[in-house]
């Protein structure tokens, strides 16, 4: 298994998935040697907790900053995309090599199309999961780019994107989306191509697990990682259009911006705006009144939806933040598109208890059926086993 970036502590959304789905799959029964990156050589500390459900784990360095010279010239005088150039390490592809001729393998499982450059020509089948659609997600950040004279170079990465993403789909022996809309999406690009489908999920034990209560006043909630674009363009939103229509109804309330990076993205806010990392995310979501996620961006699921279902916390998100979870509006979750009418949900959502009581705990009911990590975990294992021959 290859995945570009060490998965463990569970900090972002692919290291939730890929710690789970390892955890569950050595379970199963399964050998896995892991290959993966790190940014900088304290994460190594916690190389022990995998190799607890891995046969072998290997380490690779990248840089420590993206946004690098040595990257930037690299893309410019490159065929393949930032992405791709800022997750490259000569020595992983080297050590993938030398490992697929000494030893046998049924299977190689490429967690994103950006690790794909690591994997030499192989008769071994190759799973190739895309937690989203890449093209799609900087795309978006393109066309919002305010800077004119730097967006025609972002253009040009997309292209270059959109290229190699498709190529190595045709290149996998099997490819893997989180939701239906992301399969459609990878078909009307490359018709034909042989795509299953195995979702994001949670640990809905880990997060139903009582450790607090929730607070007396209004909190709303945003959480997640801030090096992710849609993020940071979500909370500027959430800051400019719909928290100040919440704090008029509420004078007494409070917004909590928690994640990675939330101070690095978002310092000095006004003193009711809570920022910061927490250890333990389960407490903010059973103190919080409501999560609220403004999402515009398309591509993938959201860790944020499922997590607060299990936790019991209403959400109220944009029908592009509920993609790729059949959760029903008024039901499991309030599905709003426009700023003001997010606001007004969030608000109604706190006036009315028992309203909030229903949807949480629908959604709660919905998780539990079917984004339980265990069901997930079987579902690739067939897949697995289908594509291996084992």
């Amino acid at each position: 298994m290859l995945t570009p970036y060490l998965p463990y502590p569970l900090l972002t959304g692919g290291q939730t998935r890929s710690y789970n789905l390892i955890k569950r799959l050595s379970q199963l029964g399964y050998e896995i040697t892991l290959f993966c990156l790190v940014k900088d050589d304290k994460e190594r500390v916690y190389v022990p907790e995998l190799e607890k459900f891995c046969k072998e784990v290997q380490v690779f360095n990248r840089p420590k900053k993206p946004w690098t010279l040595n990257n930037i010239l690299k893309t410019g005088f490159s065929f393949y995309p930032f992405l791709v150039v800022r997750n490259w390490a000569s020595k992983e592809k080297k050590a993938i090599k030398k490992k697929l001729e000494s030893e046998k393998f049924d299977l190689i499982h490429a967690e994103t199309f950006y690790v794909m450059p690591h994997i030499p020509k192989t008769s071994i089948p190759i799973l190739l999961v895309e937690q989203t659609i890449e093209y799609l997600v900087y795309r978006h950040y393109a066309e919002s780019f305010s800077n004119f004279l730097i967006r025609p170079f972002l253009y040009l990465d997309v292209l270059k994107m959109k290229y190699w993403e498709k190529k190595f789909w045709k290149q996998a022996s099997k490819v893997v989306a989180m939701s239906k809309e992301d399969e459609e999406i990878m078909l009307s690009q490359v018709p034909g191509l042989d795509v299953g489908i195995v979702p994001n999920g949670v640990d809905g034990d880990y997060f139903g697990e009582k450790i607090t209560k929730r607070l007396d006043k209004p909190v709303i909630l945003y959480l997640g990682n801030f090096t992710w674009l849609q993020n940071r363009e979500a909370v500027n939103i959430l800051l400019d259009k719909i928290w100040p229509r919440i704090k008029g109804e509420f004078s007494n309330a409070s917004l909590w911006i928690i994640g990675k990076d939330a101070n690095k993205f978002f310092p000095d806010l006004e003193k009711d705006i809570r920022v910061e990392e927490v250890k333990d995310v389960r407490e903010v979501y059973q103190q919080a009144s409501v999560l609220v996620a403004p999402i515009y961006g398309g591509g993938g699921t959201r860790y944020k939806n499922f997590e607060a279902f299990a936790s019991g916390l209403p959400v109220v998100t944009t029908s592009i933040g509920i993609g790729g979870i059949d959760a029903k509006d008024g039901v499991d979750v309030i599905i709003r598109d426009e700023p003001k009418e997010i606001a007004k949900a969030a608000v109604d959502i706190i006036k009315n208890p028992q309203l909030s009581e229903e949807i949480a705990e629908n959604a709660k009911i919905l998780v539990k059926k079917k984004y339980n990590w265990d069901p997930i975990a079987r579902n690739l294992s067939q897949i697995y086993e289908k594509l291996g021959g084992v």
